[in-house]
C-alpha cells in the first residue's frame, strides 16, 4: 500500500523545473544551430553569386579583347577615335574602348560583324556596353557585370613595358596585354590579365 502511494505522487517541483531548464537549453541550441545553418547557406549563396559575376566579367573581356581589331571609329558627333581607349579606372570613367572581330549576326541583318563595346565603371558597378554600328552610333542597354566594387586599377603593356594610362602614337596602335585590379566589397583585390588579340 506505501509503494502505491510513492508511485502516484508525480514529479516535484523542483524535478519540473530542472526538466524545464534542461529542455531550454535544447531549444535554445537548436534554435542557435539552425540560425548558423541559415547564415552559412546565405554567406555561401552571396559568394557563389559573387563567383560567378567575376566569372561573366572574365569571359565577357576575354572575348572582347581577344578578337580587338585595329579598327579607329567616331562618336555621335563624328569625331574620330582611336582602336584602343585605355582610362586609369576612376569612378564614372570610361574604363577602355575599342573595336572587337566576330560579332555574330544570327537575324542576317545588314550589319558588320565588328562592334565597338566600352567598359565603364558607374557607381560601383562594372558595366558593358556595345553600339549597334561602328561609327556615329548611340549605344545599346548597359550590361551590368560585377556590382560592389569599391576601384579598378588598369595597367596596359605594350613592347615589354607596364603603362599606367594608354596613350598611343598611332590610332590603330593596340596594346599586347591588360591587367586590371578590382577591388571588390567583402572579396579584397581580383587581379585579372587580358592578352589580346593585337600580337596574334
Amino acid at each position: 500500500m506505501t509503494v502505491r502511494r510513492f508511485s502516484e505522487r508525480g514529479f516535484t517541483l523542483v524535478e519540473l523545473m530542472v526538466a524545464l531548464f534542461i529542455f531550454g537549453i535544447l531549444s535554445a541550441a537548436g534554435v542557435a544551430l539552425l540560425r548558423f545553418s541559415v547564415d552559412s547557406q546565405t554567406a555561401s549563396r552571396e559568394a557563389l553569386a559573387d563567383m560567378g559575376s567575376i566569372r561573366r566579367m572574365n569571359a565577357a573581356l576575354t572575348n572582347d579583347l581577344g578578337q580587338i581589331a585595329p579598327r579607329p571609329a567616331r562618336d555621335v558627333a563624328g569625331q574620330r577615335q582611336n582602336a584602343f581607349y585605355g582610362g586609369g579606372g576612376a569612378d564614372g570613367d570610361l574604363l577602355v574602348s575599342f573595336v572587337r572581330r566576330g560579332w555574330s549576326n544570327y537575324e542576317g541583318e545588314a550589319r558588320s560583324s565588328l562592334q565597338k563595346v566600352d567598359y565603364r565603371l558607374v557607381d560601383g558597378v562594372l558595366e558593358r556596353r556595345a553600339y549597334p554600328y561602328v561609327d556615329g552610333a548611340e549605344p545599346l542597354s548597359s550590361a551590368r557585370l560585377v556590382s560592389g566594387i569599391d576601384t579598378i586599377a588598369l595597367r596596359y603593356r605594350s613592347a615589354g613595358e607596364w603603362r599606367d594610362r594608354w596613350d598611343p602614337t598611332l590610332a590603330t596602335e593596340l596594346p599586347d596585354a591588360v591587367e586590371m585590379i578590382v577591388e571588390i566589397e567583402g572579396l579584397g583585390p581580383v587581379r585579372q590579365l587580358f592578352q589580346t588579340g593585337a600580337t596574334g
